[in-house]
């Protein structure tokens, strides 16, 4: 059974950095790509990052390009978002997620203004 555990979200505040970590356990990780979403509240779960298996491709929505940064360590099983110059909007339960559908439980980041 897959199981994806996301850890590293916090209160901090505008303009400043988190580190996101998801713990992926149960497959061959570095068999997939994996990729990141969030959801603030009220609004649908949005696409932020996405990094193939290899991480020699990366992806990033437009409003986080820039700023956040998706890395992994196949030997560690972990994928990583490094996420600066963080704005309120941020503000979201993030997700980790990858290619055969899983998902983690969400950990939130919550960015004062």
């Amino acid at each position: 059974q897959v199981q994806l555990v996301e850890s590293g979200g916090g209160l901090v505040q505008a303009g400043g950095s988190l580190r996101l970590s998801c713990a992926a356990s149960g497959h061959t990780f570095s068999s997939y790509a994996m990729g990141w979403f969030r959801q603030a509240p009220g609004k649908e779960r949005e696409f932020v990052a996405a990094i193939s298996w290899s991480g020699g491709s990366t992806y990033y929505a437009d409003s986080v390009k820039g700023r956040f940064t998706i890395s992994r360590d196949n030997a560690e099983n972990t994928v990583y978002l490094q996420m600066n110059s963080l704005k309120p909007e941020d503000t979201a339960v993030y997700y980790c997620t990858d290619t055969r559908g899983s998902w983690g439980q969400g950990t939130q980041v919550t960015v004062s203004s």
